[in-house]
Order: structure tokens, then sequence, then C-alpha cells
């Protein structure tokens, strides 16, 4: 599944450095970037967005602004608050208009892919084809949302390239091998097979033997959906 990307940003460079983020993750599409809030409400209005990323300080009208008019509109995109706004009151507000997950800044490329891995976590359960949903799907989706607290890696690993390895096993609905990842994300295949032994013991990732026609058996990892 494809979401396609709104980065709405005042600031030209972090607008890039989103965009440019958008742009090294699996499964999104960046559709533009613009600098006004209401140029976005005129863009998202007229189709072909799927999320927005939505600072909250913008020249002409704030990211709430932005959020009401959408709604008032019958809009009912998702959108991710990208901002330095910390007030609680910001925050009900964004929780009460719809806002799905709220990114402070400033943050680092492993914070943003893991939000985003997230967000399309949720989005591909609520748009099962078969429209109903258990008790346990229902909260299966708002777990997808939240964010466990993180402990600190082992020495070696880095968050980014363990976010971009998370990133690409989310998008195979079949387990893969760590050759295959390697080859997906640019790491060696002892890298790849370290990292995912990592998320194999956080058992975020299950891992089995393949069995081909010939030669030694070799371990596949799936994203644990569970």
């Amino acid at each position: 599944m494809n979401t396609r990307v709104l980065v709405v940003e005042d600031d030209p460079i972090l607008a890039e450095a989103h965009g440019e983020y958008v742009r090294r993750l699996a499964g999104f599409t960046l559709v533009g970037t613009v600098h006004h809030g209401a140029e976005s409400v005129e863009i998202v209005s007229r189709g072909g967005v799927d999320l927005i990323l939505l600072d909250f300080f913008l020249p002409d009208i704030d990211g709430l602004a932005v959020c009401r008019r959408l709604r008032a509109r019958g809009c009912t995109t998702d959108v991710i608050a990208v901002t330095s706004e910390r007030s609680l009151s910001a925050v009900q507000e964004a929780i009460t208009l719809g806002v799905v997950q709220y990114l402070v800044k400033p943050f680092t490329f492993a914070t943003f892919a893991d939000r985003l891995g997230r967000y399309a976590e949720y989005r591909r359960m609520i748009t099962d084809p078969a429209g109903v949903a258990a008790q346990g799907d229902v909260d299966r989706a708002f777990a997808s949302l939240r964010t466990p607290i993180r402990h600190h890696l082992p020495k070696g690993l880095s968050e980014e390239t363990l976010a971009a390895l998370i990133g690409e096993l989310r998008e195979h609905d079949t387990a893969v091998t760590a050759t295959e990842i390697a080859d997906a994300t640019g790491t060696s295949r002892v890298t790849a097979r370290r990292y995912l032994e990592y998320l194999t013991a956080q058992r975020m990732v299950e891992r089995a033997l393949r069995y081909g026609s010939k030669g030694r058996p070799e371990h596949e990892y799936r994203w644990n959906r569970r």
C-alpha cells in the first residue's frame, strides 16, 4: 500500500529535509511541500493526499486552523503533527481534530521512520478489505500508533540503520532472508543479520528456516504483526 504525503512546513530547509526523509521510506510517496497553511488546505481538498506532515507554526494560519478547515470541509485525510509546539492545550486540540501522531522537533531520521512505519501499519489494518474488525483488531490498530519506551541499542548498532531495516521488513508480507534485506538496504549480509537477530531477540521479528532445493537451509525473517 502506497501512502501519498504532503509536507507542510514554513522553513524551506526543514521542508526539504522532511521531504527527503519521506523519499527514503519504502511505501511512501512525496506529492509536494508547501509553506503556507491555506495553500495546503486547497491542495488536500482536491484529493490525492493520504497523509499530511503538518507544522503548527505557519506564516498565514497555524496548523490547528488547517486541521479545523479541513474537517469543516469534510476532509478526513490523516495528519501527523511535526512541530516544536509543546503546550498541552495544543496537543489536546490536535487529538480532538484527529491528529494521529505528534512528532516534536527536533528529531532524528530514525524517530521519523519509526513514526511513519507505525502509521503505515495502522493504515494497513484499518483499510482491510474485510471491513469488519473484532475487538482484538481494533486494539492492534491503535497499539500500532503507540511508541514503546526505547532501550539503548547494543554497541555497534545505529538507530538510522535499524529504522531502515524495520521499514523494509514492514513492506514485506512474506518472510525475507538477511541477504535480501542487505540488498534492499545497501548493507552487508553480516550487518543485516546482526540487526535482524537483535529484532528477533526483541520479539519484533519472527525467525524460521528456509529450505531450498540444495545446500544448507537459510534463516528467514518476518515482521511480527501480532
